[in-house]
Formats: C-alpha cells, structure tokens, sequence
C-alpha cells in the first residue's frame, strides 16, 4: 500500500492500519515537519479520532481548551457570543509530532516529490492535498483545484490574549480571528488579495494585512504589531471540486485530497483525521472492495456538505455590500441567544 502525503491524513492513516496486516510505503516531499503553523480546532469527532489513535491523553496536554469566543465588529464590539467548552486547539507542529509518534516503525518511509504514482500498488492512498497528483491523475482535469480570491494570512504571537479579545472581527471585506495557543495566541486574516496565487511572499502579505486591519481594534493592532515574518505563513485559499465518490478502482482519496474546502468553519483538519481513521478502520476489518465501497459511503456526503457550508460561511463572513445587514442581523440574534440564557438563569 501507497500513501502519498505525509501530512495529518497521511500519517493518522498509517498510524490506524494493521503492521501485521498491511506492508505500507508513506511517500512525503518534506525531509522533517514543519516548526511553523497554527493552531486547529479539534472537534469532537476529530477528538474521537485521536482516541482511536491512543492520543487523545496527549492530545489534552498539547492542546489548548477553546471555551468561549464572539463575532465582533471591527472596533471590538461583540456581535454574537458562544459559549462552550468542547474544542480543543492544537499548533499544527505539535499535532503532526503527535501524529508521526503513533506510526509503526514498519513503515516504509520515501522522502520527495511524488511526480509518477506507483503502478503496482494493492492500494494508493491520496492524502497529498489539495493540489493532490492522486486526484489529478485519477479524477482528470476537471477535478484538478482552484484558487479562490481570497488570501490567508496567519500566525502566532507570544502572550495569551484577553478573553475579552478572542473571536473573530468581521469587516467590510475581511476578517481577523484571534484564539489562545497554549502560552501564546494565534492570529489569522482573511480577505480578497492579488497576490499569489502559488508564492505569496510573507513579508508583503504581513505588510498588507497591517494596512488593512489599520482601523481595527487595539487587540488586533496589538497583535499585528508583535507578528514577524518568520512566524508568519501567508497563502492563497484553493478549494477542491466537489466529488460523488472518493475511490476509483484500488486508489482512495482522503483529507484534503478530496474535499479542501475554505477554512471558515475550522473543519479541515478534523475531516482529516476523521477520513483517516474511517479508512483505516474498514482496511482493518475488510476486504478492499468492500472497504472503500464502506468509506464511500461513511465519508462523501457529510464532507461534501461542510465544504458548501464552509463556503457559504466564507462569503458571509467576507461580505461587502451586504455587511450592513448581516451585522445587524448578527446582534439581533446575539440579543435573543443572550436573553434566553438570562432567563434559564433566572429559573435556575
């Protein structure tokens, strides 16, 4: 068996097959991972997924609890508040350590850029993104991805942010978001750029994310102010097309492989580890054909409904003209969700 990406799929997949079952070759272009990143939302299904790993007790002590938040105007002002204490946030470096130390010492690892598939392989598995080779191959020129026009910019500062402070500014436009990250706080912007599409260079996107967000609030301010370059990552936001079946025959597509959406609803990575640990578990127990046709049907339908909801969620979130009337929609049911909680207070 092939599996071509290293990333979090990649390595929760070859971290969940059978050694004595299956002989694996795990095929990643970077020589070591990568030291920068952000942090991720771990939900509870992405949760559930690391226990089937054995991790989720480290997972708890990497992790950061991500209780509560708001949508907020560009001053500051809560729009919409949430309340709860369910996710987790993980840097990405630390989840891909955690991932890489639960693979079997049996795995076969190949350092590079995949450019042919193998021929011969019982099964190739793409877990190599959204600009997979996998899925271009395969799937053809139709489902090969496309950049969108929006930019991400994102990072981590030193310091955790005030409670207060956390959630996401919604402009005309753009967005920021900022959340606690263990001892310091990670950041992210979004908004419609001309840069890239496949090079974005960081210093001019921090540069440009400073001006942008310039009328902001003093807790975004404050945290452009202390973001460097090299704990930056900047990039262009591509989605994959949608799919009605994620195998072809004995090749197999998981993560963002096959389904990259934006990241407006935090899901990415958990559908991630969730397709990993889904394939895995029906390899485990049953014959291929019956495996793949199992995970099919396990995986294509909610995955394809969060990247369209995820995309509708990006084009609110971003919205222009309409900003006016989505804010003033947001506070109203901000209004209502607060005065029902009043009153179960109340009658407690």
């Amino acid at each position: 068996m092939d599996i071509i990406g290293g990333g979090i799929a990649g390595l929760a997949l070859a971290g969940i097959l059978d050694p004595e079952r299956f002989a694996v070759t795990l095929h990643e272009q970077r020589p070591e991972l990568p030291g920068v990143g952000t942090t991720l939302a771990m939900w509870a299904g992405a949760q559930a997924a690391i226990a089937r790993l054995g991790l989720l007790d480290q997972l708890r002590d990497a992790g950061t609890k991500l209780a509560s938040g708001a949508l907020r105007d560009p001053s500051g002002q809560a729009m919409l508040s949430m309340e709860g204490d369910a996710l987790l946030g993980i840097p990405r470096p630390a989840l891909l350590k955690l991932l890489d130390s639960a693979v079997p010492t049996t795995v076969r690892r190949v350092t590079g850029r995949v450019e042919r598939l193998p021929r011969d392989s019982w099964l190739t598995v793409g877990a190599d993104g959204v600009h997979s080779v996998v899925r271009r191959t395969h799937w053809g020129s139709r489902a090969v991805a496309r950049p969108t026009p929006v930019l991400a910019v994102r990072g981590v500062i030193p310091g955790n942010p005030s409670p207060e402070d956390v959630g996401e500014y919604w402009g005309r436009g753009n967005l920021f978001g900022l959340a606690p990250a263990g001892e310091g706080t990670n950041w992210y912007a979004s908004f419609r750029s001309g840069l890239g599409p496949d090079q974005v260079d960081v210093p001019e996107a921090l540069d440009t994310t400073r001006r942008l967000f310039s009328g902001h609030a003093a807790a975004v301010q404050h945290v452009l102010a202390q973001a460097t370059a090299e704990t930056t990552l900047a990039q262009r936001i591509w989605i994959a097309p949608p799919l009605a079946r994620y195998t072809r025959r004995n090749v197999v597509l998981i993560g963002d492989a096959a389904h990259a959406m934006t990241p407006n609803l935090g899901r990415g990575a958990c559908e991630s580890l969730i397709d990993a640990v889904t394939l895995g578990s029906f390899l485990n127990a049953l014959p291929l054909k019956d495996a793949l046709a199992n995970y099919n049907k396990k995986r294509v339908l909610p995955t394809q409904q969060l990247r369209l909801a995820s995309s509708a969620m990006g084009r609110t979130a971003l919205a222009r003209t309409m900003q006016p009337a989505r804010d003033a929609l947001l506070r109203q049911v901000g209004k209502r969700i607060a005065n029902k909680a009043a009153a179960v207070k109340t009658v407690e």
